[in-house]
């Protein structure tokens, strides 16, 4: 089942969820010097994510929790921790984890739908 707009999905949302792990990530090296802040902040997203569908969708209208599945966003999370942790600079982190979130972003989601 294809349920993801195609116009939306490739170009709004990686710009989107790229923002608050990120801020997740400047707060977690500035004030703990840990690079998991990224993955940290996508594994609460996720956890809240199926909590809600769990409960509006399965609890309310019995509508399969398999086709409302959250977008996996646990990759591109450890992989933009990887890269401040390698790097150790915001700068790099920004240009090129930023990129590599967005440009990946799409393929990881249709090697999903297989």
């Amino acid at each position: 089942v294809d349920w993801k707009d195609r116009r939306m999905w490739p170009t709004v949302l990686p710009i989107m969820l790229v923002t608050f792990p990120a801020a997740a990530q400047y707060f977690f090296w500035e004030h703990f010097r840990l690079p998991i802040g990224a993955t940290f902040l996508c594994v609460a997203l996720l956890f809240g994510e199926w909590l809600d569908r769990y409960i509006n969708f399965w609890g309310w209208t019995f509508y399969p929790v398999n086709l409302v599945f959250p977008s996996a966003l646990i990759v591109p999370a450890i992989r933009l921790d990887v890269i401040l942790l390698l790097s150790g600079s915001y700068v790099i982190t920004a240009i090129v984890g930023s990129l590599g979130w967005g440009l990946l972003f799409l393929p990881e989601q249709l090697a999903g739908d297989c």
